[in-house]
């Protein structure tokens, strides 16, 4: 990621896919109707992680409440 001067935040569980993308834009000029197959693949990983991080907050939640529920009735 360093060698292809990635931004540190760029650098999260979807950088491998986002290296691939920028070399496409970069070779086909940044027109927007190419490269949609590596676009497509980077937004789906994207989402992916949004939505696991998402479950994990929803977890974290269920769980306080439950440790609330627990004090409160002891």
């Amino acid at each position: 990621m360093d060698a292809a001067r990635l931004p540190y935040a760029w650098r999260d569980y979807c950088a491998h896919l986002l290296l691939p993308l920028n070399a496409c834009r970069g070779r086909e000029w940044y027109l927007p109707w190419k490269c949609g197959h590596e676009r497509h693949l980077y937004e789906k990983c994207q989402y992916v992680e949004w939505k696991r991080r998402v479950a994990i907050v929803h977890e974290e939640k269920a769980r306080r409440r439950a440790a609330a529920a627990a004090a409160g009735s002891a």
